[in-house]
């Protein structure tokens, strides 16, 4: 029966097999689409890729892998292949890493993912191949003669700046050492005899981060930079050579892997893997989406052949068609192979749908999960689905839906919006965004590479996942400095004043809402403002006075002052944070004096009196003319006339009795002693808001109400504040802190971490092998607070932050404990190293005595004094107080002598070395730098800065909170498996905290989270892997999204490389209107098949789509990561327009892209100020400072600009910017900051600017005042004063033609003259393109003068890039290719044409170089009939913008013209509706308005709403108008006919082709008809191209224009109303 049945089945089979491939034509063959995407660098050894891989693991792995290598080179490899190699290459490195490591290895590798760092070598190369003179047997002697070759590489794409050197004279390696270059290893060997022999002489070469310094490097050594290729002989003997020399301390090696031009052929079998070949990369999405075809705007051009490369590529048989899963049906019908393959590809080219009935769409969504999740292999069966959804989604909307699924997805949606997506790796959220599979791998490595590093701790696997889960507490900047205390002098208060009482006390009203900017009148102290200052300082004073102005103008605020004395507070500093024992030593300055007079006015006359004596101390200062610091009879002057009035006594002689008898004196050191322990005074003067530490000036304050507000709000929401409740009790007591350090919190605390897990695991590891000190009676108590202090002896700084560090536990301290690290050279007879070992000695010998610290301190009072001092004191006196110090405090003094002298140098100098290589290898501090490692935390102490015990207390109490005691509780909790009980001792324990807090902090993540568990996920959900995987992902997803099409593949990857568990609850959009996706979608990933196995070659990774439809018109877009910039290079087809039926015998369509730039974002901030907009910045290298330029939005300070691998340097353009601003880095300022491109996923930077000292107050954008400001060019002060001097036109990017834009009016260009005219416009599809050349042609014929075209590079064609350049040469224009990247952080389109729009309007100021002045914008499809030029020299009445209103006189569109009804009319108010085919931009009047700032705010709040900003690029401007004002055209300047009468044709200047909304009419069909002259400017464009391209030109029928029709009586006057 079962025979029976199987064989029916059989026969139906192929009755269906021959219904459906009768008739069935070759040309319907499906179709397919491939497409590559390479970078714009030439390839790069895969072996030297797999060394850079494994250094970002753990740095000596880099030289273990070079090692494992050379000592196998000499296996027989001639039948090596490229995939022989991989293996061979992923064998050693495999070998390296542990686990899951491994797997991120060998993707990471295929991923070619460290493929920039080694351009940034090659870069560094050149420049140090350049930075000397070659003799000239190296200098002439050049291989295969590519030399000009990569000269002109460099020529045509100056962005690319890491070009690979040409072999110098054949030479493969050199070593660099600063002061020369060795081409040859005896000549470095001479040199090694004696290496310091130039070190005075010659600057060292610079070292870098990235760089591979030898593990046996000594720090101090000269540097020796081997630049070769691993592989090379070359490099063989040069390694050889400079690792012995780095083990005896000669040299510091560094490698950095370079295999230069022509030294393929000798880098061995695998070292020129990947040279050969252009680098393909991978990681992006590929969508092809179903093109809307309303208006047909399609071009008629006969369809080029070109390239038929027909790709290897198999299809997946195993993926279910229709219910048929077709290598199944193979296996048992192989006879039938060609009828059933022909059989799937029917099935699957007539199963398209872009559109489904309103009952079938309703559960689509949910029918989708129930397919998923009943699937075997869900991420495959959700990656299928949405990534080939036109397909499948008439097949699964006929899908019977369980209710059980139904009923999960709508229960979880009462907590979570439908159609929301959420991502947590390990529990923290990962924005769906901005993720891409880099990012992903980098959060997987690093989860993997700590979780390797626990293991090796002897963690258990359960409690690394629980360390890797935890999230610490949210990041709060808001430590508040906790300054209760009698020292604060308020001049009011809120509740109890009279004069404000008649304020209302409701805390409600905080509640209401007000318009913005509004103040709230409550009688409650909500916000104390409390000033601390010198108030004999400038600051101080000026700070005074609008405080009391802002008192007077009744602000509701409690304001207050701490006063305190500069010269008091150096006095403290000087004596260790005390006065003097007699106030002889303490000298009376001008501030004391006034403390003292301000505290007597306080008490004789009345607090208001006292601060009014301040501000007539800075008023007979500006009344007297001078800009300096007060003087003394400033002081006086304002005593006797502010106690005149009430004095019963002359204010004369109360003064001479308070200047003579020091009354006050104590509350004056008592009030700067406060300030002083409270740390405020080295920001001279500062504003406490609630305790928040703030700049001073009045925009500082109302930035700080507005911060304060929200946080005030909440809690009174809450009810967790009330009309009793002491708000800043309440906030001091919540998060206060007894000290301000800017190093340690605050603005300025730029924390750098560093994991020390690798200096603990392993025994002879150098934390491993150190000994803490501790406070008294707590030496056996866990202490999860570690402080490394690293000191330079030798200087008084050192041995004060030594000193601090023995009086911080003196003090006592339960959680911390401390260590030395000694950071300084020695001599072995010298004072400090006695000082050294006596140290050494007490902190491994007798750290458990009672007094030791006691001991320590002692000694290191009688060493400050006697021995830093310039004092000349014996070595054998210091030995003798060091034995008194032991005796008195009960140390053994005989016995710690004897361990004196027979201290091992030899031991201590190898014990030094490795000392050396922590701090400067791992830690990053020089030799001779002071600075304090708590667990992982980085604060170096510059010697401008005193280091107090209080600061270290700040330390602990605030790392202890932040990051420490969450972790602490985990590990106390741990069950120890495999471990030596007699390890498990406090010591054990607070190690193991150290090593994981610092490797946690480290570690690069966000710290929200979300409660996933809340969602249930029994039935709608998909519930992968063990309890004990490293990686948990917890997901909610919407599969049937673009962000569910990217990560479906993304999870699936994941799932393959690093085993994770996983939790994904779906959340579809519930009643779907209409088709949540309307496109395919590939990702792309490497796989070892993009290595040849019969050669060297490797092809890299593509997107593959099988099977496409034939008759529905695709678009191609590319999905890549935020920071890639890519342009179609080859591409016979319209990537725009893609009809595969029309491809005929081909069968794929290829294109590939490249990866033109990536693009360095960043942000700009000045503290307590707007960012600062307009601020104009350069970028370059060393060799060329200035290749590309932009300028800061107000939009968060944003900016961006174009570059490629490679080390850059960023600073401020010459001019204002430069004038007002210097870039500051933490607390130091520079002129430059250095940025190193060396991967492919950029990292936003972040840039503090502050104001130069006596620019505080300047202004950087002074507006002209003048209507028309592009034409003033005299004004210096202008704003746009200083740009042409120095703005480059090479933010555009390719730019072949390199003129300067500051085009003056004799400028001459084939016959041309006069001031050129800027016309920019975008093109998109062959169609568009085809019009954009008409238009230019049009305009050229049109005008005498030169013009210049710029054109939106982002959607050019590879034909269209062909062809400009001759057009440009032709018809003698000047053109420019610009680009732009859609910032992250502004609301993005997803369809190509609304992208296209916004493109023309949103970036206006930044996209073209700073020096451009005014541009036209014309679309392409318009045709010119006029002089440009009128209209560029056009008076636009000081608007940034001028439109040309839409005519009206066209009555039959009434009906559509929207802006005469409802919500436009009303917005417009009287205002015309502007058409966006033209306009021009004044761009100096654009900038100095921030008009693309105003534009951008407008959009991003308006885009998120889908109703509105239906036609983008024009509804913007206009709805921005009363902000952005227009100037409005003549209307002769454009004329439509969808719009225009027939009659103003002949008037017309340009003619634009708008599509009609009646008629529809095709766009070239159009074109023919409207426009007499087109038929012959597109015959001569479509002439001109195919002669470039050597194509035949296919003839096209020409269209007769229809006569102009007679004019209707009356219709003028209806004209010319309009055109008014």
């Amino acid at each position: 029966m079962e025979t029976r049945i199987r064989s029916g089945f059989w026969i139906v089979i192929l009755i269906l097999i021959c219904v459906m491939v009768c008739g069935y034509s070759e040309t319907r063959r499906p179709k397919n689409v491939q497409v590559a995407l390479r970078a714009k660098w030439p390839g790069t050894s895969l072996l030297l890729e797999a060394g850079e891989l494994l250094s970002k693991e753990w740095k000596d792995h880099f030289w273990e892998f070079i090692e494992a290598w050379l000592n196998n080179e000499s296996e027989n490899a001639d039948h090596y292949t490229a995939k022989d190699c991989l293996q061979k290459i992923l064998t050693y490195g495999k070998s390296l890493v542990t686990g899951q490591l491994a797997s991120v290895f060998e993707l990471s590798l295929t991923l070619r993912s460290s493929s920039p760092r080694l351009v940034l070598y090659q870069q560094l190369a050149e420049e140090s191949l350049s930075s000397y003179p070659l003799s000239d047997d190296i200098n002439i002697n050049i291989i295969d003669g590519e030399l000009n070759e990569g000269k002109e590489a460099k020529k045509a794409d100056p962005l690319l700046v890491g070009v690979n050197p040409r072999s110098p004279g054949g030479k493969c390696c050199w070593v660099d050492t600063g002061a020369t270059l060795f081409f040859d290893v005896a000549d470095l060997r001479l040199w090694l005899r004696d290496p310091h022999k130039d070190g005075d002489i010659f600057q060292q070469p610079e070292l870098f981060e990235f760089d591979h310094v030898y593990f046996d490097s000594s720090t101090g050594s000269p540097i020796a930079i081997l630049y070769g290729a691993l592989g090379t002989e070359c490099f063989k003997e040069f390694h050889k050579t400079l690792a012995e020399a780095a083990k005896e301390g000669k040299v510091k090696y560094v490698v950095r892997p370079v295999l230069p031009s022509g030294c393929e052929s000798k880098s061995g079998y695998c070292g020129a893997v990947g040279t050969r070949d252009p680098l393909n990369l991978g990681g992006y999405g590929v969508e092809l989406a179903l093109k809307n075809m309303e208006y047909k705007a399609m071009d008629d051009s006969e369809i080029k052949k070109g390239v038929t490369l027909e790709d290897p590529h198999t299809e997946d048989l195993s993926q279910e068609v229709r219910g048929f899963i077709f290598s199944k049906i193979l296996e048992r019908k192989p006879e039938l192979t060609s009828e059933i393959m022909a059989f799937r590809d029917s099935l699957l080219s007539s199963t398209v749908s872009d559109t489904l009935n309103v009952w079938e769409l309703k559960d689509l969504g949910h029918q989708t999960i129930q397919k998923i999740v009943h699937a075997s292999d869900p991420l495959h069966s959700m990656q299928i689905i949405n990534q080939n959804f036109p397909s499948v989604v008439s097949y699964l909307s006929r899908m019977k839906l369980e209710d059980s699924i139904k009923d999960e997805i709508l229960a979880n949606q009462r907590m979570i919006p439908p159609g929301k997506s959420l991502m947590a790796l390990n529990g923290a959220l990962v924005d769906i965004e901005d993720i891409d599979l880099y990012l992903l791998i980098d959060m997987v490595h690093q989860e993997l590479s700590l979780a390797d590093q626990y293991t090796k701790l002897k963690i258990p696997s359960r409690t690394i996942r629980k360390l890797l889960s935890t999230l610490p507490p949210p990041e709060s900047n808001s430590f508040r400095v906790d300054f209760r205390s009698d020292h604060v002098q308020y001049i009011n208060n809120l509740e109890t004043d009279s004069r404000y009482k008649q304020w209302r006390s409701n805390l409600n009203e905080l509640l209401m809402p007000v318009f913005p900017g509004q103040l709230r009148y409550i009688r409650k102290n909500l916000f104390h403002a409390v000033y601390v200052l010198d108030p004999a300082s400038i600051c101080g004073l000026e700070t005074v006075d609008n405080l009391v102005t802002m008192f007077e103008n009744s602000l509701p605020v409690r304001f207050g002052v701490i006063l305190y004395s500069t010269k008091m507070i150096e006095t403290l500093e000087a004596n260790g944070g005390e006065f003097p024992p007699t106030e002889s030593e303490i000298s009376e300055d001008l501030s004391s004096l006034t403390i003292r007079l301000f505290f007597h006015i306080k008490e004789t006359h009345g607090m208001l009196k006292a601060f009014e004596f301040l501000s007539n101390v800075n008023k007979l200062r500006m009344d007297s003319g001078e800009e300096d610091a007060p003087a003394l009879h400033h002081v006086e002057g304002a005593f006797v006339e502010t106690v005149l009035q009430k004095a019963k006594t002359p204010p004369q002689d109360t003064l001479l009795k308070l200047e003579k008898d020091q009354s006050f004196l104590k509350s004056s050191q008592e009030s700067s002693l406060f300030v002083f322990k409270l740390g405020l005074a080295k920001l001279e003067c500062s504003l406490l808001m609630n305790g928040l530490v703030h700049n001073y000036d009045e925009e500082a304050l109302m930035n700080a109400m507005n911060d304060e507000l929200p946080r005030i709000q909440e809690q009174v929401y809450y009810g967790q504040i009330n009309s009793r409740t002491d708000i800043l009790d309440k906030f001091l007591s919540e998060s206060g802190i007894q000290r301000y350090n800017p190093q340690i919190v605050g603005d300025k605390a730029k924390s750098k971490f560093v994991s020390l897990t690798s200096s603990i695991v392993g025994d002879e590891s150098l934390l491993n092998n150190v000994e803490y000190l501790h406070s008294a009676g707590t030496i056996d108590d866990l202490k999860p607070v570690t402080h490394l202090l690293a000191v330079d002896v030798t200087s008084r700084k050192g041995v004060k932050l030594l000193h601090e560090g023995i009086r911080f536990l003196m003090a006592g301290s339960a959680n911390a404990r401390v260590t030395l690290l000694f950071n300084s050279d020695f001599a072995s007879d010298s004072h400090s190293f006695i000082f050294m070992k006596a140290f050494e000695i007490t902190a491994s010998s007798y750290s458990h005595k009672k007094k030791v610290l006691n001991f320590l301190d002692l000694l290191c009072s009688f060493y400050a004094n006697e021995y830093m001092l310039g004092s000349t004191q014996s070595s054998q006196t210091l030995l003798d107080k060091i034995s008194e110090l032991a005796d008195a405090n009960g140390i053994q003094s005989k016995g710690f002598m004897s361990a004196l002298s027979e201290f091992s140098v030899e031991k201590f100098t190898a014990h030094m070395k490795k000392v050396g290589q922590f701090l400067h290898g791992h830690i990053g501090v020089e030799k001779g730098v002071n600075a304090v490692i708590t667990n992982g935390k980085v604060v170096q102490v510059p010697d401008s800065v005193t280091f107090l015990s209080q600061d270290l207390h700040l330390l602990e109490s605030v790392e202890f909170k932040k990051r420490i005691k969450h972790v602490a509780d985990i590990i106390e909790e741990v069950t120890w498996e495999n471990v030596d009980p007699d390890t498990l001792m406090s010591k054990f324990m607070s190690d193991i905290i150290m090593s994981v807090t610092s490797s946690l902090s480290s570690r690069d993540r966000s710290s929200e989270s979300a409660r996933f568990e809340m969602l249930s996920a029994e039935h709608s959900a998909v519930v992968i892997g063990s309890e004990n995987s490293t990686i948990h992902i917890d997901a909610v997803i919407d599969p049937l999204s673009s962000s569910g099409q990217k990560l479906s593949s993304l999870l699936r990857i994941l799932s393959k490389c690093s085993q994770p568990s996983m939790r994904l609850v779906f959340n579809p959009m519930s009643s779907l209107v209409d088709l949540p996706l309307k496109n395919y979608y590939r990702f792309v990933t490497p796989t070892m098949d993009d290595f040849s196995s019969t050669d060297l070659t490797v092809h890299g990774s593509k997107a593959f789509f099988a099977n496409m439809p034939l008759s529905k018109t695709l678009t191609m877009n590319l999905d890549v990561p935020e920071s890639w910039l890519v342009e179609p290079v080859i591409a016979v087809h319209d990537l725009d327009n893609i009809l595969l039926e029309n491809l005929g015998d081909t069968r794929t369509l290829q294109a590939v892209f490249e990866l033109e730039a990536l693009v360095l974002t960043g942000h700009c901030s000045e503290k307590d100020h707007e960012p600062p907009r307009g601020l104009q910045m350069i970028l370059g290298t060393k060799m060329n400072p200035h290749l590309v330029d932009t300028l800061v939005m107000a939009n968060l300070g944003y900016w961006q600009m174009k570059v490629s691998p490679g080390v850059w340097y960023l600073q401020l353009a010459p001019g204002r910017s430069s004038d007002l601003y210097v870039l500051q880095d933490g607390p130091e300022m520079h002129s430059t900051k250095r940025i190193t491109i060396d991967y492919l996923r950029g990292k936003p930077v972040h840039l503090g600017v502050v104001k130069k000292k006596g620019k505080e107050h300047e202004k950087l954008l002074i507006p002209s005042d003048d209507e028309d400001s592009s034409r003033k060019h005299g004004d210096q002060e202008s704003w746009n004063s200083n740009i042409l001097k120095w703005a480059s036109s090479l933010i555009g990017g390719n730019g072949h033609t390199k003129n300067s834009l500051s085009t003056k009016s004799d400028n001459v260009t084939n016959g041309r003259k006069g001031k050129t005219i800027n016309i920019f416009s975008i093109a998109s599809g062959h169609l568009y393109e085809r019009f954009l050349k008409i238009m230019i042609l049009s305009v050229l014929k049109n005008t005498q003068r030169p013009v210049k075209f710029w054109f939106i590079k982002n959607y050019l064609s590879p034909q269209f890039k062909d062809v400009i350049p001759h057009m440009a040469q032709e018809y003698g224009f000047e053109y420019e290719l610009v680009t732009y990247k859609w910032p992250s952080w502004l609301h993005k389109q997803k369809e190509k044409q609304r992208i296209i729009w916004a493109y023309k309007i949103l970036f206006l100021d930044v996209i073209f170089p700073l020096s451009l002045e005014k541009v036209i914008f014309v679309d392409a499809d318009q045709i010119v009939r006029a002089d440009m030029g009128e209209l560029y020299d056009m008076n636009l009445k000081g608007r940034p913008l001028a439109y040309t209103p839409f005519c009206d006189n066209n009555r039959d569109m009434d009906g559509f013209r929207f802006w005469k009804q409802g919500f436009w009319k009303e917005h417009l108010r009287g205002r015309p509706y502007h058409i966006s085919a033209l306009y021009v931009v004044d761009l100096i009047k654009f900038r100095e308005t921030a008009a693309g700032d105003n534009l951008r705010v407008f959009y991003e709040t308006l885009s998120k709403d889908p109703n509105s900003l239906s036609n983008l690029d024009q509804d913007l401007p206009n709805y921005a108008q009363h902000t952005v004002p227009i100037f409005s055209l003549p209307q002769e300047w454009l004329w439509c006919e969808s719009w225009c009468g027939n009659s103003t044709k002949a008037r017309a200047k340009t003619i634009d082709l708008c599509n009609n909304p009646m008629t529809k009419e095709p766009k070239l069909q159009g074109a023919r008809r409207i426009v007499a002259e087109w038929p012959d400017l597109d015959l001569e464009a479509r002439d001109f191209t195919s002669k470039i391209l050597g194509e035949d030109v296919s003839p096209v029928e020409k269209v007769v224009s229809p006569p102009v029709e007679q004019q209707v009586a009356g219709e003028e006057d209806l004209e010319t109303k309009a055109e008014l």
